[in-house]
């Protein structure tokens, strides 16, 4: 499945996409919804009924996911039996993706974990030695925007960069998770750009600032279940600056694995549901071209992951905020 939160009548709701048939339209259906429509014809309640956001449905664990796999196959058959149109049935439940906003996957983690230099290329385009361990940072959930949104420019920083990462979701409660079993912890991938000013970066030895500025923690379009991808080994990850392509590589040459990050983390704290680890970025980020080349107003980044999807985002300056003229001043 691909995993969607999205918003509808103002609300976010968790959905799925459904795979379009020759000459269809890409839809996104509401799994609450579905499984509510499901319930009304067939008389089978559905545990997907008291699910509405993406943090219920993968905290919902195994039988969470088989619920919401049971609503999608419901709607893909009253599709195909409807001749490719949407029945009245599921009216409300079943959505044109143009016509429906997509938000982050997950809007708001309860951890936004990030690895530096983990491709050995971008640790030796930074200048850096390779690290014996993952070098670990972290994002604030402040930061995370979706698939729809701008990145937003800071007006203090006049080097922001891109970073394109293959990004895993946790879908299951662990504490020092055995290599053997970390992947029985994923639920899924989905794409990040993590959105880095480089002066803020740089201004002490602690990443953290020039990471989490707002709209840095870009996130999507979808979750990608673990059973669809089972081995993140190899995938292609390549980024887009204004259609020249910056990065290209897979997750072949991360340096610490998708088994070794989830080992690794887990020995400090526990995975939750929800959170999610942006694995880390190959080369080709704009701080290390000769000159460099950061970001500008108006760029279009785009950052495309094998088996996973595109994630696509423009800039944007950062409006300056107005100024109102105190009554001492007005009264002049």
């Amino acid at each position: 499945m691909r995993l969607v939160t999205f918003k509808s009548a103002g609300r976010e709701r968790v959905g799925a996409l459904l795979v379009p048939t020759t000459g269809r339209k890409e839809r996104v259906v509401d799994l609450n919804a579905a499984a509510k429509a499901m319930r009304r014809r067939t008389g089978t309640a559905s545990r997907m009924e008291a699910i509405d956001d993406m943090l219920g449905l993968l905290e919902a664990g195994s039988g969470g996911m088989a619920a919401a796999r049971r609503a999608l196959r419901f709607v893909e058959r009253a599709i195909a039996d409807s001749g490719g149109g949407v029945p009245g049935a599921l009216q409300g439940a079943v959505f044109d993706r143009a016509r429906v906003r997509l938000s982050a996957p997950i809007p708001r983690p309860p951890k936004f974990v990030c690895v530096g230099l983990n491709y050995r290329d971008h640790a030796i385009e930074a200048g850096l030695d390779i690290p014996d361990v993952p070098v670990l940072f972290s994002k604030f959930s402040s930061a995370v925007i979706g698939p729809a949104d701008r990145i937003v420019m800071p007006s203090v920083s006049k080097k922001v960069d891109y970073e394109g990462e293959f990004t895993i979701v946790i879908g299951r409660r662990g504490r020092h998770v055995p290599k053997s079993k970390a992947l029985d912890y994923v639920a899924g991938y989905t794409i990040v750009n993590d959105v880095s000013a480089r002066d803020y970066q740089r201004r002490t030895s602690q990443w953290l600032v020039g990471k989490t500025f707002d709209t840095f923690g870009v996130m999507g379009p979808a979750i990608v279940t673990a059973d669809e991808v089972p081995n993140p080994r190899g995938l292609a990850i390549r980024t887009w600056v204004n259609d020249e392509l910056r990065q290209s590589s897979d997750t072949g040459q991360l340096i610490f694995s998708v088994q070794d990050l989830i080992w690794d983390i887990s020995r400090v704290w526990t995975l939750e549901p929800g959170d999610v680890i942006a694995t880390g970025t190959p080369s080709g980020v704009g701080a290390y071209f000769t000159p460099p080349r950061f970001l500008k107003p108006g760029d279009k980044v785009r950052i495309e992951v094998e088996k996973i999807g595109v994630l696509q985002n423009t800039t944007v300056a950062e409006k300056k905020p107005v100024r109102r003229a105190s009554a001492a001043t007005r009264g002049r």
